[in-house]
């Protein structure tokens, strides 16, 4: 999935989760920890694999669950701490909704084996081969049905986005 992809997918499943549950709502905060919890997997792994060379792949120590727990427990206990439950729980359905964003592609079509980035380093990272760097995956893009997709999330993240209030517009108009 591509950022924007991550980023529409995530937000959506917490702002559903928002209107659920009462007294929880999309503030700035929310959304600025839904914008980090969706790209934190890629921010640490692809840069670590691909320009440092120091993980075997982009999606190993981040985009593992073992990490995932790990941030999420630490970023839960400080919100709830400060009795913002809601601020620790958006963040964790975002960084989870960026593993299921990258993996349920290769689950619906049985391969398995790109999966076991959720098991690293218990299990071998995904035989995804050569990574090479950042500017090696520029000729990838295509506008595929999957990118359609994620360009339609997008349209109804912004729909969604404006029906909650528009939180945090105030980041993008400076």
């Amino acid at each position: 999935m591509m950022p924007w992809g991550h980023l529409a997918f995530g937000y959506l499943l917490v702002s559903a989760l928002m209107r659920v549950v009462p007294r929880w709502e999309m503030d700035r905060t929310t959304v600025l920890l839904v914008l980090l919890g969706t790209q934190l997997p890629d921010l640490i792994d692809k840069p670590l694999a691909w320009t440092f060379h120091l993980l075997p792949s982009g999606r190993t120590l981040a985009h593992s669950l073992f990490a995932m727990v790990a941030v999420c427990a630490l970023v839960g206990y400080y919100y709830r701490r400060r009795s913002r439950l809601d601020l620790g729980v958006a963040f964790a359905v975002s960084y989870g909704s960026h593993l299921i964003g990258d993996g349920y592609s290769f689950l619906l079509s049985g391969e398995y084996a790109y999966l076991s980035s959720l098991g690293w380093p218990l299990l071998p990272p995904p035989p995804f081969g050569d990574e090479g760097t950042f500017l090696t995956h520029i000729p990838d893009f295509a506008f595929t049905p999957g990118l359609l997709t994620q360009i339609t999330l997008l349209a109804i993240l912004y729909v969604v986005w404006i029906e909650d209030g528009a939180p945090g517009r105030e980041l993008f108009s400076r």
